[in-house]
């Protein structure tokens, strides 16, 4: 998907560019996969903010996406669009099946419309699109959506242009490089889809101001050094001054910029092999 620059001719066009949505092939989604989105404004059920900076934005529907596929095993199904998806930045594929079934899957890199994939239990093709175990994927190839649990459904490597690589498989576990350059054990038996997810350059799109970005849901974020005293631990002195302290901290006064929040003792430390970059 290239990317589309503005001309300069207004302060918000200066510095912006946009998707040219030309591996759109469907405009309108379908209805029987859509499903109202509640916005919370981040604040949870007593009406408190627990997440800051979100809220507003434009009305969104959420497409129901299959991340298990496992209603329809070793059913061949028809690729019939790619669809835009607002909320992800990866595209989505409509997917029907013989007996008329429809279902959203998230679009590998160079599928295309008309073309058949697979989900299956057993040792099939290793072609883009198609899901199986991991134990029956090659070793190198690259994949998507892949379960922690087997059955759970995919929860791994999903952003736009995503892919993670199968390393070696063996004593019932299989060893995945993520995207974050973490290699990590995951039983065999987990499903995941062959390919690189779709849409690789989402990441170099320009919101060029800030009313796009208000669109997206997303609400302004006030620099705590700005703040009063009372108000954030950075606050306070006169003119641009240092935060004045040995490390950065949050409104609570937790450690905050490059501290460790994993767990020291987490129980799935033993099932990473080697760190994250």
């Amino acid at each position: 998907m290239p990317i589309k620059i503005y001309n300069k001719n207004t302060a918000g066009r200066r510095f912006s560019s946009a998707q040219d949505f030309s591996d759109i092939t469907k405009t309108e989604p379908e209805k029987s996969l859509l499903v109202i989105q509640k916005r919370t404004g981040g604040r949870n059920a007593r009406g408190i903010i627990t997440v800051r900076h979100q809220g507003g934005g434009a009305r969104r529907y959420i497409r129901v996406i299959d991340w298990k596929q496992q209603d329809h095993v070793d059913e061949p199904a028809r690729v019939a669009a790619i669809e835009y998806d607002p909320n992800r930045g990866a595209r989505i594929a409509l997917l029907e099946y013989p007996k008329g079934d429809k279902r959203y899957i998230l679009a590998p890199l160079d599928i295309h419309v008309g073309q058949t994939i697979l989900a299956s239990r057993q040792r099939i093709e290793a072609r883009v699109g198609n899901r199986m175990p991991l134990t029956h994927i090659p070793v190198g190839m690259m994949v998507h959506s892949i379960e922690l649990i087997p059955g759970a459904g995919g929860v791994l490597a999903r952003g736009a242009g995503m892919s993670a690589q199968v390393m070696a498989v063996e004593g019932g576990h299989a060893q995945i490089r993520l995207p974050s350059g973490e290699v990590r054990k995951i039983p065999e038996a987990c499903n995941a889809t062959v390919g690189m997810l779709s849409n690789p350059d989402w990441r170099h799109v320009r919101w060029g101001k800030a009313g796009r970005t208000r669109h997206r849901g997303v609400r302004p974020s006030v620099r705590g050094k700005v703040m009063n005293p009372v108000d954030h631990p950075h606050g306070g002195g006169e003119g641009k001054h240092p935060i004045g302290l040995k490390h950065a901290k949050t409104p609570w006064g937790k450690p905050a910029l490059g501290v460790k929040t994993r767990k020291a003792k987490k129980w799935t430390n033993r099932m990473i092999v080697q760190r994250r970059k």
